[in-house]
């Protein structure tokens, strides 16, 4: 009151007036000469996205600004406190059109951008919270650091998820060698096993081609046309992001791999090689966090390989062709990696080994013995010999002789069939210093033997030694195994038994032509009744070779 007072007896109205106006002009050019100087950014926020993870009876809608300047810097923390007040009976029905957030953002610098360390704080007042959407009971939010965001429930077995928004250009590399056909995506990619099809999903301005489409087989025998018979074909297809893609129902946090348990599985050897260490080789990079996708699903199968499995897995198997969902995952591979030599891993492409894999089996068996026995003079212990028995074909006639040869010789004897409880087996198998069987499945279980432990392959009349040498012959140098080798004659064949002396079959095996011949007269009809005094002198190499 006294400031009015003087000011009214100083000076008379127009006076007044005249400094009023003086003053607002002076102060507006006093703004204008520190926004030239100082530029502060008076424009949106860039990218700002709000997003709000309500209860039930919460509906809201989400308020996305994208800037004009590229000067503003990237936001890196966003701290909302969001007001919700209800004030209106729960009968009264109002959509929330619009959120205006009110934004403050200290800003000292003269020239540059806002401060990317700096906080953003954002008031947003809600007035009505009666009419938003309840989320889906049992379903599952999509997580974005510490944001939630809500599900809907579309009243169908689908979870519908928002779109995904990745920075990242999904990828698609697909690879074709000798024995396997694979496909590794990355990004947005979205898996439905009724139409058998994985979907690698990508912005419009993705380089990424629609015309990349392709058919994988997943199960690491390729050239087998009967084997594949057996495989589900599935599809690897590029889809554009603007096109109508299906909701993910399931999100995943891990990668995936997809593969088959079709072909020969159940057969030992078609086991490991096609199956276990292409898995091995796909999966161990990512230390157990990866989801196995199973296609021609066979419980007994993964029952019977749990154990290495669920080391390779901390996940349950998904049975992907009777599973209606919609997975996403941020990267799958279709199909398994392999070399194209049997139970061997390539060295210049794999980052394994033979003996890594052997290691794993070890450790997830829990097998005892790394080494076999080292006899030295003068000691009365006794190397142990197992001889893997056959019950159908390729079975010893003479068991008995054998065993009876062997435990002369110095050796503790134990004959078994392979299958069965394969844990139990295991341990069996490395309990052992030598190994002995016609070749055939079973001696795939060579793998559970310790290293410098000796493996002798009697290898059946007819020309089966090049089948013999590339199936278990080479891979088992690469396990660190002692190999020999015995051919029997065509005198130790129950295939004379069969046929006259001077038919083709034993006369000249080479004319037999194609496997499937070749295969149901050597492999399927012949049993083996082993001279035991000619195989006596492979018994006491196997002892000299046990004092190396």
């Amino acid at each position: 009151m006294m400031y009015d007072s003087i000011f009214s007896r100083s000076f008379n109205k127009h006076e007044q007036r005249r400094l009023k106006y003086g003053a607002f002009v002076s102060c507006f050019l006093l703004f204008l000469s520190l926004c030239t100087v100082f530029k502060p950014y008076l424009g949106p926020i860039q990218a700002l996205n709000l997003r709000l993870s309500v209860g039930d009876g919460v509906k809201m809608r989400m308020v996305s600004d994208t800037p004009s300047s590229p000067k503003i810097a990237k936001v890196e923390n966003i701290v909302a406190n969001i007001i919700v007040n209800d004030s209106r009976s729960s009968s009264q029905v109002e959509e929330v059109e619009a959120i205006e957030p009110k934004i403050l953002v200290n800003d000292t610098s003269s020239s540059s951008p806002v401060n990317e360390d700096k906080d953003i704080i954002i008031k947003v007042p809600v007035n009505d919270t009666s009419n938003f959407p309840r989320v889906a009971e049992g379903s599952e939010a999509e997580e974005d650091k510490s944001t939630k965001i809500p599900v809907n429930d579309t009243g169908n077995s689908h979870i519908q998820t928002d779109p995904v928004t990745k920075k990242e250009e999904s990828e698609l590399v697909c690879t074709s060698e000798v024995r396997t056909d694979f496909c590794e995506s990355r990004g947005d990619i979205r898996v439905q096993g009724s139409s058998s099809t994985v979907y690698v999903v990508s912005p419009e301005t993705s380089t990424l081609s629609e015309n990349m489409s392709k058919i994988v087989k997943p199960y690491a025998r390729k050239g087998d046309a009967f084997a594949l018979t057996m495989v589900r074909e599935w599809s690897v297809k590029p889809l554009k992001g603007s096109k109508q893609v299906l909701q993910c129902s399931q999100n995943h946090s891990v990668p995936a791999i997809l593969f088959s348990t079709g072909g020969y599985a159940g057969n030992h050897f078609h086991d490991f090689t096609d199956i276990l260490i292409p898995i091995f080789l796909t999966s161990r990079k990512y230390n157990g966090e990866v989801q196995f996708l199973v296609t021609n699903y066979r419980a007994w199968w993964l029952s019977k390989y749990q154990v290495p499995l669920k080391k390779l897995s901390n996940y349950e198997f998904i049975d992907i062709n009777k599973d209606d969902q919609v997975h996403c995952f941020p990267s799958v591979t279709v199909g398994l990696k392999r070399y194209e030599k049997e139970l061997r891993f390539d060295p210049l492409k794999h980052s394994y080994s033979m003996k890594n894999f052997r290691d794993f089996l070890r450790s997830s068996y829990s097998l005892k013995r790394d080494k076999a026995v080292i006899l030295r003079d003068g000691q009365n212990r006794k190397p142990r010999l197992l001889i893997i028995t056959r019950k159908r074909t390729r079975s010893f006639t003479n068991l008995d002789q054998i065993a009876k040869m062997a435990k002369r010789l110095g050796f503790e004897v134990i004959t078994m069939e392979g299958g069965g409880n394969l844990s139990k087996f295991a341990e069996i198998v490395n309990s052992c210093d030598v190994v002995m069987g016609v070749h055939g499945a079973g001696l795939t279980n060579i793998v559970f033997l310790p290293e410098n432990a000796v493996f002798i392959q009697i290898v059946p009349y007819g020309g089966v030694d090049w089948l013999a040498k590339q199936d278990f012959g080479l891979p088992s140098k690469e396990m660190n195994l002692k190999y020999l080798e015995y051919n029997i004659k065509v005198e130790e064949s129950t295939l004379i038994q069969q046929y006259p002396p001077d038919h083709a079959v034993l006369k000249d095996p080479s004319s037999i032509k194609g496997w499937a011949a070749f295969r149901s007269v050597y492999l399927e009809k012949q049993n083996v009744k082993l001279d035991v005094d000619r195989f006596r002198p492979t018994l006491q190499k196997a002892l000299e070779l046990l004092h190396e």
